[in-house]
């Protein structure tokens, strides 16, 4: 979906973080190379210290944590080791769009479940469970493209229901520490059938490429196996600038700042849609917004005559029937009523070309 670099003037659909909101690696980085080797294939997977903080930082007791090379990476290795062909999986819709091609991949029978403002539909999922899945994805907060943030309650109600038929249950909790919500584990419930994914690409850069994966030892076990044939494990040089960023104060409050940033930037373009004429849940989280426009493709390339670049919503969904959006990141909005103006002028039907 993102464009070449420069073919627009401001391209909105590529759901990365605002490069400038990024904590500094100058001093993290510097200190990684302290007493550093890198000789060895026999080391431990992850770096004694980072697990011990990584384990600090877990919303359950989990088996076992590894690193990985990103949510993405984390994603694939897991339904890697969890799905077989034929199995049916659980998924929200809408729901980030390579998750759905990894499965079609894996052979898998994908299950599409509506969100509504406290996550996954219960009486959906309920329905879904009857026809005998295996695995649930669900993204715990900043729902990718909605931004809902699954609540306490729902959280509660959808480990009942997933026990009821031992589903395993991965999360991708992709936006992390500026998700702009709280996190509403699943593995709290049931924390032999969880997989936590947790991503850093959002809050502290997406070329450290770091993941933390962690569930039930014998899930954990099977990726970190299968990883020996190939990469092995991820750098521990990298694993020790997370550990320095994670640990740094300024870091810290850099990666605070940018959380508070995203979602002021949020609640503004939301306000300034909402002065237009398009009303978006003001409780969403995260660096998307899923804007409901008449036709999509129109829209998109409404926009894209004004040098906006916006995500089509059709890869987002599972199955047909679904009223037509298109997703905008809003990292790095700046003027949001010139911008709001343009969505609603491209929302219409055969949309106008959207202004500046």
């Amino acid at each position: 979906m993102p464009v070449e670099p420069g073919a627009l003037a401001v391209d909105l659909s590529t759901g990365t973080p605002d490069p400038a909101l990024l904590p500094s690696l100058g001093s993290p980085l510097l200190h990684a190379t302290d007493d550093h080797q890198v000789t060895s294939y026999l080391d431990r997977p992850v770096l004694p210290a980072l697990e011990v903080e990584l384990r600090r930082r877990w919303p359950f007791d989990p088996g076992r944590i590894t690193l990985l090379d990103g949510a993405q990476d984390a994603l694939d290795r897991l339904i890697d080791a969890t799905v077989n062909f034929g199995d049916r999986v659980i998924v929200e819709t809408p729901t980030f769009p390579p998750v759905l091609d990894m499965l079609e991949l894996a052979g898998a029978d994908v299950i599409g479940v509506p969100v509504d403002a406290e996550g996954p539909v219960i009486d959906t999922v309920a329905a879904a469970l009857d026809r005998g899945p295996t695995v649930a994805i669900v993204q715990p907060r900043a729902h990718n493209p909605s931004g809902v943030a699954v609540t306490e309650a729902r959280a509660a109600q959808l480990a009942a229901r997933f026990a009821e038929h031992d589903v395993l249950v991965i999360e991708d909790d992709h936006s992390g520490m500026v998700a702009g919500a709280p996190l509403h584990s699943l593995g709290v419930h049931r924390p032999d059938r969880t997989v936590h994914v947790h991503s850093f690409s959002k809050s502290h850069g997406p070329d450290l490429r770091l993941a933390a994966v962690g569930g039930p030892s014998e899930v954990i076990d099977a990726v970190v196996r299968r990883r020996q044939l190939g990469p092995s494990w991820t750098s521990r040089l990298l694993q020790r600038v997370l550990l320095g960023l994670l640990t740094d104060p300024a870091a810290d409050a850099a990666v605070r700042h940018a959380e508070q940033t995203y979602l002021d930037r949020r609640r503004a373009l939301v306000d300034a849609l909402d002065r237009a004429g398009i009303t978006i849940d003001t409780n969403g989280s995260g660096l998307n917004l899923w804007i409901p426009v008449d036709d999509e493709r129109n829209a998109v390339v409404a926009l894209a005559a004004g040098g906006i670049g916006a995500a089509p919503g059709g890869p987002f969904q599972v199955g047909d029937g679904h009223g037509d959006h298109i997703r905008l990141t809003i990292s790095r909005v700046i003027d949001p009523d010139d911008l709001a103006e343009a969505v609603a002028r491209a929302a219409r039907r055969g949309g106008a070309t959207a202004g500046r």
